[in-house]
C-alpha cells in the first residue's frame, strides 16, 4: 500500500492516524486539531446546541481511540469520524424530542439467509469500490455516508475544487455501476 497523500485534509488525517496507530501517540493531538472543526460542523448541523455538540464530538474522539485498531485503512478515518459524529448527533437530537412523531414498530428480524446475503452484497460492493481509482475511492467513501453531501466540506477534505465534485461523483458512480453490471454475482434483490 502506498503512503497516504497528505495534500488534502483527508490525506493529512490519514497520515496522522497511521502514525498514531504506529505508536506516535502525540499525533492524536494533530488529528484532533485537524478534524474537530469539521466534526463540530456536522454536530451543529443536526441542530444541537454548543454543549450537546461538544459532547457528541468528544464521544466521536473517544470512540476512535477505543476502535482505532478496527479501522483497516487510515484513508477511511475521516469518513469514519464523520459518520460516527453524524450518528451520535442524530441520537442526541432525537433524545431531545419529548414524544416520538410516529410510533416505533419493531423492525422485522432478518433471517440468517438475509444476513449472509446482505453481508456478501456489502463485501462485493466495497471490493468493486476498491478497484476504482484512488480519487473515486476517496470520494465515494465520503459521500456514501453523507445523507446530503456538503460539497464545501468534501472539497476541503479531498482537496478537490467544489465545481468538479458533482461531475467526478457522476463519473465514479457510473464506473461503479458498470463494474457491478459486469459482475454476474451482483444483484440488488
Amino acid at each position: 500500500m502506498s503512503a497516504p497523500a497528505t495534500s488534502s485534509l483527508s490525506g493529512q488525517a490519514a497520515a496522522a492516524f497511521a502514525a498514531y496507530r504506529s505508536g506516535e501517540t502525540g499525533r492524536m493531538s494533530e488529528l484532533v486539531s485537524l478534524l474537530t472543526p469539521a466534526l463540530w460542523a456536522v454536530a451543529r448541523s443536526a441542530g444541537l446546541d454548543s454543549a450537546k455538540a461538544e459532547d457528541v464530538v468528544q464521544s466521536a474522539w473517544e470512540a476512535l481511540v477505543r476502535k482505532a485498531d478496527t479501522i483497516d485503512d487510515p484513508q477511511a478515518v475521516f469518513a469514519w469520524l464523520l459518520t460516527t459524529t453524524r450518528r451520535a448527533a442524530w441520537r442526541a437530537a432525537g433524545a431531545r424530542r419529548e414524544e416520538p412523531l410516529v410510533e416505533d414498530s419493531p423492525a422485522p428480524t432478518p433471517t440468517p439467509e438475509t444476513i449472509v446475503l446482505d453481508e456478501d452484497r456489502g463485501l462485493r460492493l466495497w471490493r468493486h469500490v476498491k478497484a476504482l481509482s484512488p480519487r473515486c475511492q476517496a470520494l465515494i467513501r465520503v459521500i456514501a455516508f453523507a445523507p446530503t453531501p456538503d460539497y464545501a466540506a468534501i472539497s476541503a477534505a479531498l482537496g478537490m475544487p467544489v465545481g468538479s465534485i458533482g461531475p467526478t461523483r457522476g463519473r465514479c458512480l457510473a464506473a461503479l455501476r458498470a463494474a457491478l453490471a459486469d459482475d454476474p454475482a451482483w444483484s440488488l434483490s
